[in-house]
C-alpha cells in the first residue's frame, strides 16, 4: 500500500518534483533548527492556525529518520544480535520529536502546530508554528489568546498538540 506522503509526490507535476529536490539539497545545508521567514506551504500553515501577524513564528527542524541505537556498556560477552542495540524505534513520532526540538530551541515561545514539508533518504523536515505568548498582539486576539493561560506553557512536552495526542492514541 502507498502512504499518504508519498501518493502526494506521485501526483506533483514535474517541475514541482525540481522545486522539491532543490529545496531538499538547500536544507541539508541549513542548521538542524532553522526560522524562516514565512511558511512553506502557507495553506496548509493556515489550516492549522498560523496567521501572518506579530507573534507567529515558523521554524523548520530536521529529524534522522530510522530507528534508534542503544549505547553498548558492559554487555559483552554475548552473541551481537542479541546485545539488545538495535531496533529501538521511539513511541513518539517524528513530527512530536521534531516540535520538541523547536520548542528546545525557542523556550519563550510556545508550540501551536506542526506539518510535514519534505524527506530524503536520511531525513525528514517538519515546520512548526511557534506563537509568543507575550506578545501584546497574541493577547488581544480572541482566537489564539488561550495559548497565553498558564496551563499552556511547555504544552508539547506533555503532549497536549495535536502530533502529541495522536501518538498517545487520543485521536
Amino acid at each position: 500500500m502507498v502512504s499518504k506522503k508519498y501518493a502526494k509526490i506521485v501526483r506533483k507535476s514535474k517541475e514541482a518534483k525540481q522545486l522539491a529536490k532543490q529545496r531538499l539539497v538547500e536544507w541539508r545545508k541549513q542548521e538542524v533548527v532553522t526560522r524562516i521567514d514565512k511558511p512553506t506551504e502557507p495553506a496548509r500553515a493556515h489550516a492549522i492556525g498560523y496567521k501572518a501577524k506579530k507573534g507567529f513564528v515558523i521554524v523548520r527542524v530536521r529529524i534522522p529518520k530510522g530507528g534508534r541505537r542503544r549505547r553498548l556498556y558492559g554487555r559483552r560477552g554475548r552473541k551481537p544480535s542479541k546485545m539488545g542495540l538495535v531496533k529501538f524505534t521511539p513511541s513518539k513520532s517524528l513530527r512530536w520529536i521534531a516540535e520538541e526540538r523547536g520548542q528546545k530551541k525557542f523556550p519563550n515561545l510556545e508550540v501551536l502546530n506542526s506539518y510535514w514539508v519534505g524527506e530524503d533518504g536520511k531525513s525528514a523536515w517538519f515546520e512548526i508554528i511557534l506563537v509568543n505568548p507575550n506578545s501584546p498582539e497574541i493577547k488581544s486576539d480572541p482566537k489564539i489568546n488561550w495559548i497565553c493561560k498558564p496551563a499552556n506553557r511547555k504544552r508539547v512536552f506533555r503532549g497536549l498538540t495535536a502530533a502529541g495526542k495522536k501518538a498517545r492514541g487520543l485521536k
